[in-house]
C-alpha cells in the first residue's frame, strides 16, 4: 500500500496512457479496413499517401507495445517499486506521439496536431516522474 501511495501520480498517468494507447491499438485491430481508409483519405495530399497501411502497422505495434509495457510496469512499480518497464512503455508512447505529430503536420491537420500536445505533455510528465 505504501508503494501505491508513494507512486500515486505515476500510476494515474500510466493508467491514463494505458487506456489511451491500448484502446487505440485495439480499435486499429478490430476496424483495420476503416482505419486504413481514414488514413489514406487523411494523407491523400501528403508524402505518406501510398504508405498508409505500413505506417498504420508501425503505430499499431508501438501503441500495443507501449500499453503492454506500461501495464506490466504498473505491477512492477506497485509490488517491487521498480518503474523500469513502465518507463520503457511511456518512452515508446512518447515516440509514437512524435510519429503521429509528424503525420498530422504533413497532412496539414494542425488542429489534430494541437490535440496531440495534451497527450505529449502528460506523457513527458510521466517520464519525468518515473526517471526520478
Amino acid at each position: 500500500m505504501e508503494l501505491i501511495q508513494k507512486h500515486a501520480t505515476e500510476l494515474l498517468i500510466l493508467l491514463f496512457l494505458i487506456i489511451t494507447f491500448l484502446q487505440s491499438g485495439i480499435d486499429k485491430v478490430t476496424d483495420w479496413n476503416g482505419n486504413v481508409s481514414f488514413i489514406k483519405e487523411h494523407f491523400k495530399n501528403s508524402p505518406f499517401k501510398n504508405m498508409a497501411p505500413l505506417l498504420l502497422v508501425v503505430i499499431l505495434v508501438m501503441e500495443l507495445l507501449s500499453g503492454a509495457f506500461m501495464f506490466i510496469g504498473i505491477f512492477n512499480l506497485v509490488t517491487l517499486g521498480n518503474g523500469a518497464l513502465a518507463l520503457l512503455g511511456i518512452q515508446i508512447a512518447a515516440l509514437s506521439l512524435i510519429f503521429l505529430l509528424i503525420g498530422q503536420r504533413l497532412a496539414k491537420d494542425y488542429a489534430g496536431a494541437m490535440t496531440l500536445a495534451v497527450y505529449f505533455l502528460i506523457t513527458i510528465f510521466g517520464m519525468f516522474l518515473l526517471n526520478k
